[in-house]
């Protein structure tokens, strides 16, 4: 049995890192933390926090750890994965006549021109980085946007959704935040933004930040009774301490969804179809119809992202070639490698605290994969420290959005891998601050109450380690 970034025993961690030494892989510094974003959702003032008796050590520094591929791809396999990170860094414009942004498909609404744009930090892949590049896009080549005013230049990369449509009835939906309209490449486009200030007064819009990608590829190959194992594995601490769950599901076939804040996607290539049409607005062979249907702002045949028929020649993967913008970016997230950890005393101890608060009960430390056609997938223990399941985080975290079976106040248990240099916590991103997230986790008729009393109730030392062991991962 293969382990991916095996956390216990702690030692071992670094052992397992993954050194890859290409240009595209190479490693950034974490840049100094941001001034935090206001603390508020639904317009409404954050609850006040208890005063922690230990403060958030902040980003960890030295390399990212993370952004390689798998231990044990075959060579086709790496070509493939070195190809795919390409057309993920690759810059969409309408229809691909602009110089160095070659891709075509953009708009006519979209939030950014590029997957690496908002999967940028620690390294492409991951989160938000420091400095939105939401700003630079909304005016870019003429277009007349105005930004949001929850968008700001040391905020996290947002989208935004609107809880109910203008006649009262529920929506959920993502409204993007910019248009074509001016851009040189959109001549005769005339369309205009949401108006997010109307929306933000009436209380109305709330936002989702970008999930990392590392890993994604194990967490798909895991089966549905592994996770349900797992999660049954704790049942006894979770009637101890008011934790229940339940995993969201397809409405189809009835098996587990795990991708996205509400786990409701079910495999990485809908999770990227469904993104590339709404995040950039490129149809493509999963979602092949334009989201806006404005006459004069169509400018491309659909779908605009497809499976190529025509030979490739002198390519390192032909099979990249062949595939799809939206194949490539999912294979490129099945292939890439969980982000590794960095031990030390500390962190030990501060693992033993995890446990003992019962942490667990929903950041399930070990998963497994099952047989997979990719050998570097087939039978994988690995340490996501999610259970993938929906947990009811209580009034103060519900977004009023229903996706599946998780309604407004359901979340999915986050990984806390890679953890140790994230910048933004929580959907929304409403916090750099990782011990303000923690508390956060507690409102009313949260499962997380009984967690977060033990949490607020630790000792200094013992507070300094759990955050030390949260800021290795």
């Amino acid at each position: 049995m293969t382990v991916q970034n095996r956390f216990p025993p702690f030692a071992l961690a670094v052992a397992s890192a993954l050194l890859f030494s290409t240009t595209a892989f190479s490693q950034q510094q974490p840049p100094p933390r941001p001034t935090p974003p206001p603390t508020q959702q639904n317009n409404q003032p954050a609850a006040a926090q208890p005063i922690a008796p230990a403060n958030d050590p902040g980003l960890r520094t030295g390399p990212a750890n993370a952004g390689g591929p798998l231990t044990g791809l075959s060579g086709e396999e790496w070509k493939f994965f070195s190809a795919a990170l390409e057309t993920f860094q690759d810059i969409n414009s309408v229809s691909g006549t602009i110089p160095g942004e070659n891709d075509a498909g953009l708009g006519p609404r979209f939030n950014h021109n590029s997957c690496a744009g908002c999967h940028s930090h620690p390294t492409v892949g991951g989160t938000s980085p420091a400095q939105n590049p939401q700003i630079a896009v909304a005016t870019l080549h003429g277009a007349r946007n105005i930004i949001p005013s929850f968008i700001r230049p040391n905020g996290p990369v947002r989208v935004a959704r609107f809880v109910r449509n203008a006649d009262g009835t529920a929506d959920g939906g993502v409204h993007d935040l910019f248009v074509i309209s001016g851009r040189s490449d959109a001549a005769g486009c005339q369309i205009n933004q949401p108006d997010f200030a109307a929306a933000q007064a009436a209380d109305n819009v709330v936002f989702r930040i970008p999930t990392p990608l590392f890993g994604l590829g194990l967490v798909e190959a895991t089966p549905d009774a592994n996770l349900r194992t797992a999660f049954d594995a704790n049942a006894a601490l979770k009637t101890q301490l008011g934790v229940s769950g339940h995993f969201n599901t397809s409405g189809n076939d009835g098996t587990i969804t795990r991708f996205g804040w509400k786990a409701q996607n079910k495999s990485l290539l809908i999770f990227t179809g469904e993104a590339y049409n709404v995040e950039q607005g490129v149809t493509n062979e999963l979602f092949p119809n334009e989201r806006e249907t404005t006459a004069g702002c169509s400018f491309n045949a659909t779908p605009e992202d497809s499976t190529t028929l025509d030979t490739v020649a002198n390519v390192a993967s032909p099979a990249s070639a062949h595939a799809s913008d939206s194949l490539n970016i999912a294979t490129l997230m099945k292939l890439m490698a969980p982000p590794t950890v960095v031990p030390s005393a500390a962190a030990q101890r501060g693992e033993r605290v995890f446990a003992d608060l019962g942490c667990q009960t929903c950041h399930v430390a070990t998963q497994t994969t099952g047989r997979s056609t990719t050998a570097a997938l087939s039978n994988v223990t690995y340490h996501p420290y999610s259970d993938f399941a929906l947990h009811d985080m209580g009034r103060g975290l519900n977004d009023r959005i229903n996706q599946g079976e998780a309604n407004g106040a359901d979340w999915r248990t986050a990984p806390l891998w890679g953890l140790g240099q994230r910048i933004f916590f929580l959907h929304d991103g409403r916090t750099n601050d990782l011990v303000t997230a923690i508390q956060a986790h507690a409102s009313q008729g949260s499962e997380a109450n009984g967690v977060i009393a033990r949490f607020n109730a630790l000792a200094r030392d013992q507070m300094t380690d759990l955050l030390a062991f949260l800021r290795a991962l």
